[in-house]
């Protein structure tokens, strides 16, 4: 759940950490995905190495304001804090939902995510599209 008035999630793993994806976050994460911002999180095949790094982007901040140095090889580790892999989806849902707040239509989604999502081949450019 969200802070009252807030733009963050807070999600159990090893400890409480603030899941955010600010400008920073999303810019990185777009480069990692090479998708656009409005496509981000939309997709429905995610890997494992993928979800640890969209963490890893999203957790960055949190680790840097409490002094620690966070690194994509501890992802993993901490990633197995969660409860469920549905619980971590939910999470990094949630969070996203809140970057683009600013920019929803209403029903909480961004343009994006309203649309059909892609699979691997087609977000990377390969294969057949329709």
């Amino acid at each position: 759940m969200s802070k009252a008035g807030n733009d963050v999630v807070i999600i159990e793993l090893d400890r409480p950490r603030v899941l955010r994806f600010g400008h920073k976050a999303l810019k990185k994460l777009t480069a990692f995905t090479g998708t656009s911002v409005e496509e981000v999180g939309t997709q429905n095949d995610f890997d494992l190495e993928e979800l640890e790094t969209i963490f890893f982007y999203g957790l960055e901040r949190d680790a840097r304001e409490s002094g620690e140095t966070l690194t994509l090889e501890m992802m993993e580790d901490i990633l197995d804090y969660a409860p469920s892999l549905d619980y971590l989806l939910e999470k990094m849902q949630e969070a996203l939902r809140i970057s683009f707040s600013g920019t929803s239509q209403g029903n909480g989604l961004t343009p994006a995510a309203t649309q059909p999502a892609q699979n691997r081949a087609q977000r990377r450019g390969i294969g057949k599209t329709r």
